[in-house]
């Protein structure tokens, strides 16, 4: 309300005498009655008795309608209490009527004449708010004597009229009416609530005064003229008949214009209200369910929203207009009807074309607004021919339909299609301007909702592509991960982590983090990550390794840093390799003891710095230790050292755990539960098994042809001994193949072959040869070209790689279950 009221206010001398009351300034008095669910009259306060003329003994448990002048409610009936001087009654019209008798399930509000003996009427404003809840109440009444506001101090001004809801204490049911506030009100908080209804009942009596806004869904036009504006027409008319002027024909007693002021004012209200309500976020579902929320019930009982299936999925569309195959979503279906009617004819998610006959064709083709004052029977049987098996006339015959498009930058994205019960008021053409400018304004929030989760849809789509797929085993460890997205700057950023096989068994372990966020982010994190995997797989040494990453970088370009963090894992030998460029450091926990520790690595200056120099060291493990890689945004919280989250991580990191799984998710709660991270997240943890002396053979050869077959001999004894003579005879294969590439190609004086029992059964074949071997096709009368097929064609995975001293070619087989 624009200004305080009050309702059951202390009446002001002359109370009684129609029209001549004058309330106290900012002052209203008020009749509150209360009916039941069965249309009984439960509270009639002193207001009610003043207005109406019955008195609270004589109207408590009679019917609602034989005491509040409705249609066909008249004092002249035998049954009907008399009501002092007032004789007949206009009546306040079928909008109460329908509330009374439950009909309405919505707020509404209307004007009426009451004729009394004397000379004049009064003039009525009431108000009638459906209560829901556990409780006998069904409707509060509120009603007003529209002189007392003619009467007011010419200092007030009541360009809005709503009233506030003051408890009585004499009311049994105060409490719990006041624990409904909200319900009436339903712009007030629960908050706002608490503190109105403690002061009411702390002072004791039923007067109170605060300030709000729109306290009433529906307005209707009462055509009560604001008084500053009557004060100045009357001044205009006054100056103009002292100037000789014709008089203005908008004197105070022609109140068309003022009705039609207050119209468009409240209209104006409405939009900017529902602008304030919608676009909140940049989440598409809050948008639309905003959307929906705003309109029901003020302007409307039912709104059902489409959108078309490519704005839902979050994809872009072909320009033009939609035609009959287009498919709609609907999205959302917001109502004042009983819970559950519209649920299963028209569901939320359902998808269907539009005939090009239907209303809803005309509104999305032309985006202009298309109205129906009444649904006919013909037009609904028309649209309910467009759902299966399901008969929509119930919910549609009879109703006021208003289609809006939803279009931004001239594009229909959607449109709502709004419905007004049949008692209430049909949709006119102000409704439909009013309506179109709601699309609009819908339309454009609409609109940023899905460019915004389109850009988002698109820039996780490509983190997503460069994060990687960890396999949870490599040789001689077990590997988890995390990757949580960053909590206020968006969900991209350019943090990453990867496992790269390499010879002899070995793993490289890699977190990363890019300096910065978004797409420019992800895409240099992708280059980066592309060139670890690479220079990984040319085995080149940890140091040297973030030295060709930083020389990279700078010849990306200067506008980027990254830290890095590179360990290579041996099983075999039980070490760690590790550099660091820039990185915070890992944390080693100890098998032995459960301790955990930070690594004192020699920290390096990030990437793209260039010109500094990287040191690598390494680190003996047992089996069973783990190693936990992060990036700073899991232990770097705005406003606190560093140091207390890496202590946290220390500490998290050593508590037991049924599985990696587990422990990465303690490590999370503890350090992601703290407040104010802004940054993603990349987290790896691998728990360093190591490989038993006894599961790994090694054997020299020599580069002669001889040694094929002994190489294929030592193959099959040793893999009798381990029990995996089942797939002896491919490894003898395949081992013969490439030890007779590595006779007949490389250079040098030595081999190596090298059988290491896993998950898997790894055959490594080393020599001093840089050369990589090529895989061929080989023609029936091929002389070479036969090895690698073969070995390709047995081998679960095959590879080969540079070395320091020359090159490694491996293949895998997948060992018998049992």
């Amino acid at each position: 309300m624009d200004r305080g009221t009050a309702s059951g206010a202390a009446p002001s001398p002359g109370a009684g005498n129609g029209g001549a009351e004058h309330a106290d300034a900012g002052r209203i008095p008020l009749a509150v009655v209360v009916v039941d669910r069965d249309g009984l009259v439960s509270h009639w306060s002193s207001g009610a008795r003043r207005l109406f003329g019955a008195s609270k003994d004589e109207a408590l448990g009679r019917h609602a309608v034989d005491l509040l002048p409705v249609s066909g409610a008249l004092p002249e009936a035998a049954d009907a209490v008399p009501f002092g001087s007032r004789a007949t009654y206009d009546g306040l019209g079928p909008g109460l009527e329908s509330s009374l008798d439950g009909r309405l399930s919505y707020p509404a509000a209307g004007r009426a004449r009451l004729t009394a003996d004397g000379p004049g009427r009064i003039d009525v404003l009431w108000w009638a708010y459906p209560l829901v809840g556990p409780g006998p109440e069904r409707l509060l009444v509120l009603a007003a004597d529209a002189a007392a506001m003619r009467h007011q101090d010419d200092d007030v001004s009541f360009e809005r009229i709503a009233p506030g809801f003051a408890l009585h204490t004499d009311f049994p049911g105060a409490e719990e009416l006041a624990r409904r506030l909200p319900d009436i009100l339903p712009s007030m908080s629960v908050g706002e609530s608490a503190r109105v209804v403690a002061q009411v009942l702390e002072l004791g009596y039923p007067v109170l005064e605060f300030s709000q806004n729109d306290r009433v869904p529906v307005t209707p036009d009462w055509g009560v003229p604001r008084r500053a504006e009557r004060r100045a027409r009357r001044e205009r008319a006054a100056l103009a008949a002292e100037a000789g002027l014709p008089v203005p024909q908008d004197l105070p007693d022609d109140e068309g214009e003022d009705l039609e002021y207050v119209a468009v004012r409240e209209r104006l209200e409405f939009l900017n209200e529902v602008s304030g309500r919608i676009g909140t976020s940049l989440d598409l579902a809050r948008t639309i369910e905003e959307v929906s929320r705003a309109v029901v019930p003020r302007f409307t009982d039912v709104a059902g929203t489409y959108l078309r299936e490519q704005v839902v999925a979050g994809e872009g569309f072909p320009d033009g207009v939609p035609d009959t195959t287009t498919l709609w979503h609907r999205v959302a279906v917001e109502h004042t009807d009983e819970p559950g009617r519209w649920d299963d004819v028209v569901p939320v998610g359902e998808a269907m074309p539009f005939p090009a006959h239907t209303p809803f064709f005309q509104c999305m083709t032309t985006g202009d607004p298309v109205l129906v004052p009444r649904i006919s029977e013909q037009m609904g049987h028309m649209i309910a021919a467009q759902f299966e098996k399901r008969d929509i006339r119930p919910l549609i015959t009879g109703r006021s339909m208003l289609v809006v498009p939803l279009k931004a930058r001239n594009v229909v994205l959607g449109f709502m299609i709004l419905l007004r019960h049949p008692e209430r008021v049909e949709f006119n053409d102000m409704d439909r301007v009013t309506g179109a400018e709601l699309a609009a304004r819908a339309g454009l929030v609409l609109d940023n909702a899905r460019m915004y989760t389109y850009q988002e849809s698109v820039a996780e789509t490509l983190q997503d592509s460069m994060l990687p797929t960890i396999a949870p085993r490599m040789a001689g460890c077990d590997i988890a991960t995390r990757y949580l997205p960053g909590t206020l700057l968006g969900r991209v950023g350019g943090d990453w982590f990867d496992s790269v096989k390499l010879p002899g068994s070995r793993t490289a372990l890699v977190v990363g983090d890019v300096m910065g966020h978004g797409l420019n982010s992800a895409a240099m994190m992708g280059q980066l990550r592309t060139a670890v995997q690479t220079m990984a797989a040319l085995d080149l040494p940890p140091a040297q390794l973030l030295r060709n990453l930083d020389d990279l970088a700078q010849r990306l370009g200067d506008s980027y840093l990254a830290t890095c963090l590179y360990a290579v894992y041996d099983p075999i030998a039980g070490l760690l390799h590790l550099a660091n460029a820039g990185h915070i450091p890992p944390v080693l926990v100890r098998a032995r003891d459960g301790r955990s520790e930070l690594l004192d690595l020699p920290t390096g200056a990030p990437i793209g710095v260039g010109g500094v120099p990287f040191e690598a060291v390494r680190v003996r493990v047992e089996p069973g230790d783990r190693l936990v890689m992060c990036t700073d945004g899991l232990v770097e919280v705005r406003g606190e050292d560093i140091g207390v989250g890496l202590a946290t991580l220390c500490e998290s990191a050593a508590h037991p755990a049924a599985s990696m799984d587990h422990a990465c998710d303690t490590i999370i709660r503890a350090l992601n539960t703290r407040g104010g991270r802004k940054d993603d997240v990349a987290l790896l943890m691998a728990r360093l098994n190591g490989i038993a002396p006894e599961d790994v053979a090694v054997r020299s050869l020599a580069l002669d042809p001889a040694e094929a077959g002994r190489a294929r001999a030592v193959v099959r004894e040793q893999l009798g001994a381990w029990g995996l003579t089942a797939v002896a005879d491919n490894a003898e294969l395949m081992v013969g193949e490439l030890v007779t590439n590595a006779v007949r190609h490389a250079h040098g004086s030595r081999m190596e072959l090298r059988l290491v029992r896993g998950d898997t059964l790894l055959c490594e074949v080393d020599d001093e040869d840089p050369t990589l071997p090529v895989l061929l096709s080989a023609g029936p009368g091929a002389e070479f070209g036969r090895g690698l097929r073969i070995v390709s064609a047995l081998s679960r995975e095959w590879g080969a790689s540079r070395t320091g001293a020359g090159k490694t070619v491996w293949f895998e087989l997948t060992l018998p279950r049992g």
